[in-house]
Order: structure tokens, then C-alpha cells, then sequence
């Protein structure tokens, strides 16, 4: 067959989908360790070869069909496992919008290499689309069809797959193996518009209060006391002597700041996120309102002005300020600050970048640079909410000239040895800007906590070699769970030193630091106060409970144990509070 011929010919998406199945196939296995289900295979294929038709009809160019075809499914079966591989979980809806905030941090190749199939996609698809011939209309009423059943009968596609195929909300990992690219991503994005989050009306807001106001606890603050309140969001800080199986030829915090976190007795942050994502553990440590979907709360889901920490503190006569080294519109986060009550936002042009880690400020730069900033407030009388986000930290753990490499290990992964080198800086820099913040203000309350656990391999890589955790959510032991989502927290009360706070969930502290303050007035951080005798982390398709007795409990799917379906009642009252605050009318805010 001619080379003419070939790209004539009907059978064309046939032999294009069967060809780019088996090689996209094969490198999934064999690059990244992801194999859909053989015997699911055929339902996969049929779903991919019918989409494939669908688009070859429409087209103008078969050859440019090829090329549409190539770069889509190297999308949904390239693109998936790459992703699996790094953050344990396949592409959901909602990460289209987190790639403009991924292009902003791409740069040389990276960027080129994201951007230009992307643009090459969009023109392709846009030039190549035809409408001339009774084929291409039936394609286009197809496509259509199928567009608006998503859009607008999507429990149409949700029901029957969820039915005969089989979902577990919790486990997106599995589902991908067990449906495959195509069909998962079909039935994922029906879903997208299925349970989409809206705003709830009066009656529901009231009545989610009314389940929260049984938990709600009597304050016995004392007199409000307006003092300083300085938080450290530590990029991806955590203890790598929890590898245990790894020896380090020196610790990887400091003898300082394991020193100081030992005063609090390595109280825990329980935190929404692993490995990214940093804009949700920021929301429920400035918001006090847990984040419970694979969603980036600044992005979509933060719409109005809503009395979070930095607005209460605001109101209160603070100055609310916020520090970050980060183009300044990543994650939504100008908007996102403004809309919780941050005054002053200071991103990447406002610092000198004197302390370059490949493309990350280092923290000792970053901490003396905002202590200049704030020089002259804190010799005032006004009370200050001093916010600061760093940025060194992210993987792949860059480190600049003035930070050698001082650790060596004996573990078997890459990212293991370089993050112990990060995260020693990060410690020993930390403990000194404590040092100096403390002379200027000794009476300041310091919160720091780290956002989400360290990537350290593909599939958990090092964290498998210790034992810790399995190449897989779906195969976690209720232990693993804590694990997954367990960072460093120290609180300061000033000169009274460190609290010894235990395992804290992240939307639980700026009550906690209200506490501190003897602020005695109703906020919304009220709402989300657990049930007695247990700590609630929601996290996606799935939540545990943590009791004063130690026992943990994961909710996972129906049928619930009676203590799960409590906590889940607790839990569909706050989403519902949620959603008024940050994206309703505000019915229940006080």
C-alpha cells in the first residue's frame, strides 16, 4: 500500500490506534512501571478507536489526523502514567488549570517541551476541523452529542461505568489501571460536572450550622492581647530520619532545630496535600477549613472576601503581609491574598535574588530580606501578621555553591541524598532567623510547618525502601495514611517557648493562634471544629480519624463503621459552609 493510499484509506484510525496504543503502551510499562489491566484493555481500545473516528471524520488533512491523533494519545497514555509516577495519581479535570501555573515555573526546555505540543494541539485541532461532506457532519453531530451528555447529562456516562466498571474515589490510581486512559478520562471528567461544587442556599447553609454548632466548643479566652504573629511555610519540610532503613552520614535536620522541635515534643502538622499543590496547606493554615478535592483551592474555589486569619487580624488594627520569591500570579495567589485580607503582597520582584539555587531563593536570603521589610514595624506599636512562603526546597533539590553537599546516604534513590542536603539548610536556616526574629521580638508568636511531604522518587520510591509507605495509595495500611501527610509544626507562644500541640490537622492552627490571642468573638474557624475526642483529616475521596487513644480510623466507602459515618456527617457540614464562605453568599458567615 502506497504511502497515498495508506492515509486515504477508512481504516486509517484503526491502524493509527493500534499502533500508538501498543507503543504508548509498551513505554508505560516499561519507562514508568504503569500497566492498565490486559483484560481491560479491549474496552480501553474500543473507546480510544471510537474517539479516534470521531475525529477523523471532522478532519480536513488525514495526515494532520495523524499528528492530532499522535499528540492526544500521547496525552492520555504518556501523560498519565508520567504523572502516576510522580504524584501517585492520574490527570483529573481540574489539572488544566493548574497548567498555566505550571508553564509559569517551567523554564528552557521545559517550558518549549510542555508548551509546544500544547499550541500545537490547540492550531492543529482548530486548522484541521472541517465541516463539507456528509462525513464530517456526522462526525460533528457525534462530537457534539457527546460534549453536551457531558456537560449537561453526565450522570448518563457516571452511573453506568461507576456500575459495570467500577470506581474507588479514593484510589484514582487504580481506577486508571482498571479503566484505562481513555474511559477514566471520559468518566472523570462527567464526573467533574457531576458533583461540581456549588453555592448553597439559605436553607442548606443554615442547617449545616446547625450540625457543626453540636461540636462547637465554650472559649475561655481572656482578654484580647494584639501581638505579633510571624508564620513560616517550610517547602517541603519533613524528617528524613523516618527513613529508617536509609543510615545518614549526618543528620538531616540540624542539632538546632531538632533541639528546638524536640521542645515541643516533634509536634505534627496534618496536612491536605503530598508532594504539591503548597496552596492548600496555605489555605487551611490562613482559612481554618480543611480541603477535601484534588482541586487547588486558590484557583476556582476562593471567590470571595472572606474573614480568614489575615482579614480577623486586619480588622483587629494588623498589618497583614505576605512574602514569597514566586512569580506573584502562581497559584491565583494575588488575587487569593487580597481575597483573605493580606494588605501587602511582596513576590519575586521585591527581593533581590542574591541567593540563587538554580531557580530558587535560598531561605537565608529570603529570611533576612523580610526582617529588612518589616524592620520598621516592629518597632512600632502596631501589630503585625508576617506571612512568608519560601521557595527553596522544591524538587529536584538544587543547591547552589554556598550550600555544599555535606550528606551522604546509603539509599538507593537520587532524590533521598539530595533532599537531606536541602533540608539541613533548610533547618540550621531556619533556626537562625528564629534566633534573629526572637531579639527584635520576643513576645511574637512563630508558627512553622512544612506544606506536604518531599517527592523522593517515581511511585514512592524512597520512602517503599524504608517501608513506610507502598509504591501505591491503594495498597496503604491505616498507618501509612498518617505518614502520607505528616510534617514538622512548631508553635512559639513567645517567651513561653514551643507548645507541645501532638498530631494538629493544618485547618486547625489559626484557631489556635486566635487562642493565643484571646480573641473572644465568633469566626468561621468556629465552624470547622471536629467532634470531641478526635482530629478529622479529609483528604481526596477518603478521610480518617484520629482518637485521643491513639487508634486511627480511615473512612474510605460505604458501609461505614458508626464513628466514619459521624465524621462524615461533620465533614459534608463543613463542604456545605465551604462552599457559602468561599464561593456563596455568605449566609453563615459571622
Amino acid at each position: 500500500m502506497t504511502l497515498k493510499k495508506f492515509l486515504h484509506t477508512p481504516f486509517l484510525p484503526i491502524y493509527s490506534t493500534t499502533f500508538l496504543y501498543a507503543l504508548c503502551y509498551v513505554i508505560s510499562v516499561f519507562q514508568f512501571d504503569v500497566q492498565i489491566i490486559p483484560e481491560r484493555v479491549p474496552y480501553d481500545f474500543i473507546a480510544q478507536l471510537i474517539f479516534a473516528y470521531a475525529l477523523f471524520l471532522v478532519s480536513r488533512r488525514d495526515w494532520i489526523f495523524l499528528i492530532l491523533h499522535t499528540l492526544i494519545m500521547s496525552v492520555l497514555y504518556l501523560g498519565n502514567p508520567i504523572k502516576i509516577a510522580f504524584f501517585g495519581g492520574p490527570i483529573m479535570p481540574d489539572d488544566i488549570f493548574s497548567l498555566r501555573s505550571l508553564l509559569l515555573i517551567l523554564e528552557g526546555w521545559k517550558f518549549f517541551a510542555l508548551a509546544l505540543p500544547l499550541v500545537a494541539l490547540a492550531f492543529l485541532a482548530i486548522f484541521n476541523f472541517t465541516l463539507r461532506t456528509w462525513k464530517n457532519y456526522l462526525g460533528g453531530v457525534f462530537g457534539g452529542m457527546f460534549f453536551l451528555t457531558i456537560l449537561y447529562q453526565p450522570d448518563s456516562i457516571v452511573y453506568p461505568i461507576d456500575t459495570y466498571i467500577g470506581t474507588k474515589e479514593w484510589d484514582q490510581r487504580s481506577n486508571y489501571l482498571w479503566q484505562g486512559a481513555t474511559i477514566h478520562s471520559v468518566l472523570e471528567t462527567a464526573r467533574y460536572f457531576l458533583v461540581a461544587d456549588t453555592a448553597p442556599d439559605a436553607d442548606a447553609a443554615r442547617q449545616a450550622v446547625s450540625v457543626l454548632a453540636q461540636h462547637s466548643r465554650s472559649s475561655t479566652f481572656e482578654e484580647f492581647t494584639p501581638r505579633n504573629v510571624h508564620i513560616v511555610l517550610l517547602e517541603s519540610f519533613w524528617d528524613a530520619n523516618n527513613l529508617s532503613k536509609v543510615t545518614f552520614s549526618k543528620n538531616p535536620l540540624s542539632d538546632d532545630f531538632r533541639k528546638l522541635w524536640g521542645s515541643a515534643n516533634n509536634s505534627t502538622a496534618v496536612v491536605p496535600v503530598f508532594a504539591g499543590m503548597t496552596a492548600n496547606s496555605e489555605f487551611e493554615v490562613l482559612c481554618g477549613f480543611p480541603v477535601t478535592k484534588n482541586t487547588v483551592k486558590f484557583e476556582r474555589q476562593l471567590l470571595n472576601e472572606v474573614p480568614c486569619l489575615p482579614r480577623i487580624l486586619a480588622d483587629k488594627g494588623y498589618k497583614t503581609v505576605v512574602s514569597h520569591p514566586n512569580v506573584p500570579v502562581f497559584w491565583n495567589r494575588v488575587n487569593a491574598y487580597h481575597r483573605v485580607g493580606f494588605q501587602t503582597y511582596w513576590s519575586e520582584s521585591d527581593f533581590i535574588l542574591d541567593d540563587i539555587n538554580r531557580e530558587f531563593l535560598g531561605d537565608s536570603s529570603l529570611y533576612r530580606q523580610v526582617l529588612e521589610k518589616i524592620s520598621d514595624t516592629l518597632t512600632t506599636q502596631k501589630p503585625l501578621l508576617d506571612y512568608i512562603v519560601t521557595y527553596f526546597g522544591h524538587w529536584d533539590y538544587p543547591l547552589n555553591e554556598n550550600r555544599p553537599s555535606q550528606i551522604t546516604s546509603s539509599s538507593k534513590i537520587d532524590e533521598v541524598t539530595a533532599y537531606a542536603n536541602t533540608t539541613f539548610y533548610k533547618s540550621s536556616e531556619f533556626v537562625d532567623f528564629i534566633n534573629a526574629l526572637q531579639k527584635r521580638d520576643p513576645n511574637g508568636i512563630i508558627v512553622a510547618f512544612g506544606d506536604h511531604l518531599p517527592f523522593l522518587g517515581e511511585h514512592f520510591a524512597g520512602y517503599v525502601e524504608s517501608g513506610i509507605l507502598k509504591n501505591s495509595r491503594g495498597d496503604f495500611s491505616d498507618a501509612m495514611f498518617k505518614t502520607y501527610v505528616n510534617t514538622p509544626l512548631l508553635i512559639i507562644d513567645g517567651e513561653k517557648g514551643a507548645l507541645k500541640v501532638g498530631r494538629l490537622p493544618l485547618y486547625e492552627v489559626p484557631k489556635l493562634i486566635l487562642s493565643l490571642l484571646h480573641l473572644n468573638q465568633p469566626t468561621i474557624m468556629d465552624f470547622a471544629t471536629p467532634p470531641d475526642n478526635r482530629r478529622i483529616r479529609p483528604l481526596v475521596g477518603l478521610h480518617f480519624d484520629e482518637f485521643s487513644d491513639g487508634r486511627i480510623g480511615v473512612c474510605k466507602e460505604p458501609p461505614y463503621s458508626p464513628e466514619c459515618q459521624q465524621s462524615l456527617t461533620w465533614l459534608n457540614a463543613v463542604k456545605t459552609v465551604s462552599n457559602d464562605l468561599f464561593i456563596g453568599q455568605q449566609f453563615t458567615r459571622p
